[in-house]
């Protein structure tokens, strides 16, 4: 008799346990895996090529939706303030979209995690192709604003479900070439944004700048929906904390409206909005708290630590938020301190938006071939930074500054695809979507926050009340040039700090190896 036959003659059926074991089997719990999560019987079929090609085709057309229509509404603002004869609400027409988009960024990313990829991307198409209509409708000027909102959430839905699709489509070492595929789309949208809605505004009809967007959608869907059957599948069906998205919901919304109104239309330290900040950071404490003690929160805070996730959140941000608040305010030291027109300072930004793409494309090409591949946004960074504080200390040339504008924008441009792959990289399969989503709504509290602090740098140094919506015009008309120049020295300085702090947190972040094929062996960069 070998260990491998019955040791009893008896029937297996006529034995009882002993009494001991017995009497413990009731208090085992029992494992039982809902078939939703249980592992596929067979892998998952490999895309072709050709499949990989037409998702990420679809996907480029999706994002440049959402790029676009956040540059495409700015030059048609004075025709639809005429025609609904109303300009003080004008401002809403931006703030309701830019509100919305950046409070449901989260909640997308983590409902992809819950309901999957493709219910969401077809939620946020739809959201914003209805928003779009209701736009293109609307007979007055609060239901235009309403309807800029809704069109908000599906734009704000579009970015953090698409980067979440990418991470399921190609590896994470290819990963970061097609995000700056993705930086190309951007800047794209932001040059032609302003150029086709001046042309609809001019000479068609400015609701022409919402229909556009439904061909688009009914194209992007067209191309993508056939494909996503093919796709694996990580998402993992749970109960979803509404209460807990509705928390920081309502905190980003509230600080955001801080951030729009603070040092414009209400003083600083004015009455409503210290109850406002007040409010904002009650309802932050209040979904940490709520975080801590939900069984399956919306946003789990551990999911916030570590090793990766804080330095790759920090290093985006300050990057992003470095480009954006330069970008919205150079075509004021354009106009005032080179005497350019309007147009003029508007190609002026192309060096710092475009030349930024070709430091993602760096990047992501490195990332592909290299074993180290953290150093190349660490040196990029690093020189953004020298380039920074070069501006701060000068005063060049239009030229000069212009070049110097280039390299800052490389360097910064680095940031963006390795950040965000080694998110991706850092956390389960089932969880990407939900730190994309992160990564997203604090690239834009990071984006506004930066763009706020740099007005208020001006308005401190300069004493005036500054309108970056007059240019060169009206209240700051009679700043002196000097005056200018040394304000600036100041914006300068505080986009130095910030591409700083991301190169140090690109240095303190873990390096995590990445999976995927490389076009070449793993090499070492030079030390």
């Amino acid at each position: 008799m070998n260990k491998f036959d019955r040791q009893s003659h008896y029937p297996a059926a006529s034995q009882s346990l002993p009494e001991e074991i017995a009497a413990e089997l009731p208090a085992i719990p029992p494992q039982v895996q809902a078939i939703e999560d249980a592992p596929s019987l067979a892998p998952p079929v490999p895309l072709t090529p050709a499949e990989v090609r037409t998702i990420l085709m679809s996907l480029l057309l999706t994002m440049f939706l959402a790029a676009l229509d956040q540059t495409i509404v700015a030059t048609a603002l004075p025709t639809i303030g005429r025609e609904f004869q109303d300009v003080t609400n004008l401002s809403w027409v931006i703030t309701a979209y830019l509100l919305a988009s950046t409070a449901v960024a989260p909640v997308f990313g983590t409902l992809c995690d819950i309901y999957g990829r493709r219910s969401m991307i077809v939620t946020a198409l739809s959201l914003f192709v209805v928003g779009s209509v209701m736009c293109a409708l609307a007979p007055s000027m609060p239901v235009l604003i309403v309807a800029r909102g809704l069109q908000g959430l599906g734009g704000g839905g579009i970015m953090p479900v698409v980067q979440t699709v990418i991470s399921d489509v190609v590896s994470p070492r290819e990963r970061g070439q097609y995000q700056a595929y993705f930086s190309g789309v951007w800047l794209l949208a932001g040059l032609l944004g302003p150029v086709i809605g001046g042309f609809f505004a001019d000479h068609l009809h400015w609701s022409m700048i919402f229909w556009i967007n439904v061909p688009l959608a009914v194209a992007a869907l067209a191309l993508l929906l056939p494909k996503m059957g093919r796709l694996p599948v990580y998402h993992r069906l749970r109960k979803v904390d509404w209460a807990g998205g509705l928390l920081l919901m309502a905190s980003a919304v509230v600080f955001m409206l801080v951030l729009t109104w603070g040092g414009h239309k209400l003083a600083w330290l004015s009455p409503t909005i210290l109850a406002m900040v007040g409010s904002a950071v009650a309802l932050g404490l209040g979904f940490v708290w709520h975080s801590k003690r939900a069984d399956e929160p919306f946003l789990p805070l551990p999911l916030m630590g570590g090793t990766v996730v804080p330095y790759g959140l920090m290093a985006s941000g300050c990057a992003l938020g470095a480009l954006i608040g330069l970008t919205v305010h150079l075509p004021l030291y354009y106009e005032l301190v080179y005497h350019l027109t309007p147009s003029e300072a508007g190609l002026g930004l192309i060096p710092i938006a475009a030349i930024s793409t070709f430091g993602a494309a760096i990047a992501g090409r490195t990332m592909a071939r290299v074993k180290h591949y953290k150093r190349v946004a660490i040196v990029g960074t690093l020189i953004g930074t020298v380039a920074a504080a070069v501006m701060t200390v000068t005063t060049p040339s239009l030229w000069v500054l212009m070049a110097l504008l280039s390299v800052f924008g490389i360097g910064l441009g680095t940031a963006f695809p390795i950040s965000v792959v080694s998110l991706q990289n850092a956390v389960d399969r089932s969880q990407i979507g939900t730190i994309t989503g992160a990564m997203n709504f604090f690239r834009s509290m990071m984006s506004s926050f930066t763009v706020a602090a740099f007005s208020a740098i001006l308005l401190m140094v300069l004493g005036a009340d500054i309108s970056l919506a007059e240019g060169a015009h009206g209240a700051v008309s009679g700043i002196a040039e000097a005056d200018m120049i040394h304000a600036f020295r100041f914006v300068y300085a505080a986009a130095t700090a910030m591409l700083a702090c991301a190169s140090i947190c690109m240095m303190l972040m873990e390096e995590r190896p990445l999976a995927g094929p490389s076009r070449n062996e793993p090499v070492e960069m030079a030390e």
